[in-house]
This record gives structure tokens, C-alpha cells and sequence, in this order.
């Protein structure tokens, strides 16, 4: 729609909501009242770290919008619209943080007026950073990226002169609780894997290696430590790594669901992976490992294409919010069995071994909201997700989801 996104910030934001319970606390220190030093203050306004205080300023912000023309979404409660003949104004709420995009130039101004109106703004303009992620708006489309944290991660660890690497992880990594093994710092190691976590966001190729080191948190060992140094040193070699999102028609939605099939090499649990698109963008991702032991390779692949049709349900109702709907997603697993269990109640009937909750994926190929596809393993993208690859492959699969390596 070539929207510019802009965005703004509300200044001391949750002393703007009103309180609706009866809450009391202390005269603070250096200002207790001598003539009443026992009695206490009546909360008319929010504070800051009151459990009420998100809640009671989005409840005033979302009236001052509503008060002014806006709809609130039917499904998400945080973005607020108004149309004015052929033009739009979408505003997305994050707690105090605001972003804002129209087809028409006026309706910013008109937007900036009505919340100055009743709030003071500390600050307004084209989105560049938001939430931690840096954001650069072009004619062409838009990049989402954190080379800046990148940066920070690697300087506070002390590895932003290692020898870089290709990949996040090793072919054959063969990770386990190594028992015998020499033990490091737990909190030096966790310390390490929370900003991984948070870098995530933006970097879906360290996702596998990511989730596979934060298995053995509870007692890290030397042999831990030198995979989380290696997603470092990866680090190194891509900084400026970061997601694509062209200006194009395309807007089908598509996605992608794999397994490693008893990849861990602990328990035999297998990992889940899967990639959601709108067109060739790359919108969601997911990689979880299994909670049970699949008993065969389908069972194995039957899983995540059941949470690929979770998310993608998700997404058909998040969408609705702007107006667009998808029939028949269509959902890529590299697994013969697969589509025939969704489709054949005989193959069906021979998979009761398999959680309830896994089926209802069968439910939404009858009433048409996806469609099992089979897809060749060299373009199953959630690949990714699953396992280790060589440089080459893994590179390849970067690409796939639309990652580019900017300047």
C-alpha cells in the first residue's frame, strides 16, 4: 500500500490512566507530611510498576482513539484504523510505543494533532528504531536488521576479533549433557543465550543452533560453551545480516513445516521447524523440539506441519484486521505420509498413536483454510529449523528466506 511507517512515543505514559480499584501506598521517603506521618496517599493516577498501569493506560488511550474516529480491530486489540474515503490510517499500539502508516500524507498530521491534543509526545518521525530493531524505510521496500546489538553482543563477550565462521553450528555437532565433561558458570552461559533469544527477532538463521544450546542451561559444560562461542563467532562473520521486505504485488500467503526426525542425540526427540510467508517475505518462524518420541518418520513430520496450521490459523485471523483473507494456505512438508493422513481416513485411522491435538490439522484441510503440499527437500526452507547444514547449504537456505547482507 506504500505506507510510510512512522512512529512516536507517549512522555511518562502510564501517568495517563486512571486508576479504577482503590489503591493506597506509603508517603515516600523525604516527603512524609509531619502533621500526618501515619496515614497513607489514595492513587487517583496510575504509577509506574503498578500491575494496573498498562491496563489503565491502554483503556484511556484506546477512548481518546475511538472518541476520534478510530475502529479498534476485531481480532487484534492493539491497531486502531480510519478510512476516510479511498485513504487509511493504521496505528499499532505496543504498550507506550506507537507506529503509525496512511496512504495519505494529511492523515499523519491529523493523527499527530489528535494525540497531542491530550498526551505529550517526547518524540515523531519515519521508523528507524523500534523495539530494539533497527528499521530502513527505501522506495524499494523495507530492512529489518540489529546490526547495532550484534555489535554490542560481540564487544561485551570479548569476541569481536574472533575468527569468524560460516555457520552457527557444526555438521555434526553431536551436542549432549556431557556428564564428564568440565563445568563453566551457569550464569556466564545464560547470560550468553539471553541476548541470543532476543536476537532472534530478526536473525531466523541462528534460530536451530540457538535452541540447541539453550538445552543444557541448567549445567552448562566447556563443550556448551564453545557452540554458544561459535554462534559468536558467526556472528562476526554476517553482522549486517537482515530480513528483506520488498515492494511487491505478491501477497499469497505460504508455509513451510520440517522435522530432523530423532535428531536429538540424548532422547531421540525430534525437532519441529516452520516458516511462514506473505509472498517471498518472511513474516514468522518457529523451533521447538518434540515433546514426545515419534515412532516413525511420518509421525515425525505429522507434528510440525500441525503447529505450521496453528500459526497459520493465526495468521487468517490477524489478517482479517486489514481486510484480507486466505483460503487453502498452502503448507510445503518434504513427507509422502503426511498428505495422505490429512486426506485418507484409513491412513488416518492408523495414527491414533499420534496426540489428539495434532489432528486437528485434518479439520482445516476439509474446511478448505489449508492444504497439505508435498515439496522436494531441496526447497524445504524449514530446513533451517531443523538440523546443521555444510556452508554452501546453509547459505543457500539464508537466502530462501529472504535474507540479505546489507551495507
Amino acid at each position: 500500500m506504500d505506507f510510510t511507517v512512522h512512529q512516536m512515543d507517549v512522555k511518562s505514559a502510564f501517568l495517563y490512566g486512571k486508576v479504577q480499584e482503590e489503591v493506597y501506598v506509603k508517603q515516600p521517603t523525604g516527603f512524609i507530611d509531619p502533621n500526618f506521618p501515619d496515614r497513607v496517599y489514595k492513587l487517583d493516577k496510575a504509577l509506574y510498576g503498578l500491575h494496573q498501569a498498562p491496563r489503565a493506560w491502554y483503556e484511556t488511550l484506546s477512548k481518546h482513539l475511538l472518541e476520534n474516529g478510530f475502529t479498534r480491530g476485531a481480532i487484534d486489540q492493539t491497531l486502531f484504523k480510519r478510512k476516510e474515503e479511498k485513504d487509511t490510517i493504521m496505528v499499532q499500539i505496543y504498550v507506550d510505543d506507537i507506529i503509525f502508516g496512511s496512504t495519505n500524507p494529511r492523515l499523519y498530521k491529523e493523527f499527530e494533532e489528535v494525540m497531542r491534543s491530550k498526551f505529550e509526545m517526547s518524540s515523531m518521525g519515519e521508523m528507524k528504531f523500534f523495539l530494539g530493531l533497527q528499521v530502513d524505510q527505501s522506495e524499494s521496500g523495507i530492512l529489518i536488521h540489529q546490526e547495532k546489538y550484534v555489535k554490542e553482543i560481540l564487544t561485551k563477550f570479548k569476541m569481536a576479533d574472533s575468527h569468524p565462521v560460516k555457520t552457527p553450528v557444526e555438521v555434526r555437532h553431536c551436542l549432549t549433557p556431557d556428564v564428564n565433561g568440565e563445568s563453566v558458570d551457569p550464569h556466564l552461559y545464560r547470560s550468553m543465550i539471553g541476548p541470543f533469544m532476543y536476537l532472534t527477532a530478526s536473525r531466523p538463521d541462528i534460530v536451530f543452533a540457538v535452541c540447541l544450546c539453550a538445552r543444557f542451561q541448567a549445567n552448562p559444560k566447556l563443550s556448551h560453551l564453545s557452540a554458544v562461542k561459535r554462534i559468536l563467532r558467526y556472528l562476526r562473520y554476517k553482522p549486517k545480516l537482515g530480513l528483506w521486505y520488498p515492494k511487491t504485488d505478491l501477497f499469497d500467503l505460504v508455509a513451510y513445516s520440517d522435522s530432523d526426525c530423532g535428531g536429538c542425540n540424548l532422547d531421540r526427540k525430534s525437532t519441529s521447524g516452520g516458516c511462514q510467508f506473505l509472498g517471498n517475505r518472511l513474516v514468522s518462524w518457529q523451533c521447538k523440539k518434540q515433546s514426545t518420541v515419534s515412532q516413525s518418520t511420518a509421525e515425525a513430520e505429522y507434528i510440525p506441519a500441525a503447529l505450521c496450521c496453528s500459526q497459520v490459523r493465526w495468521i487468517h485471523h490477524q489478517m482479517l484486521d486489514y481486510g484480507i483473507t486466505f483460503h487453502e494456505t498452502p503448507i510445503l512438508c518434504d513427507n509422502t505420509a503426511v498428505p495422505h493422513i490429512t486426506k485418507n481416513p484409513v491412513q488416518h485411522s492408523k495414527t491414533k498413536h499420534i496426540i489428539i491435538k495434532h489432528h486437528f490439522i485434518r479439520d482445516c484441510v476439509e474446511k478448505k483454510h489449508i492444504r497439505i503440499v508435498e515439496v522436494k527437500t531441496n526447497k524445504q526452507t524449514a530446513d533451517i529449523f531443523t538440523k546443521a547444514f555444510d556452508s554452501t547449504r546453509f547459505a543457500q537456505l539464508v537466502e530462501m528466506l529472504g535474507m540479505i547482507n546489507f551495507q
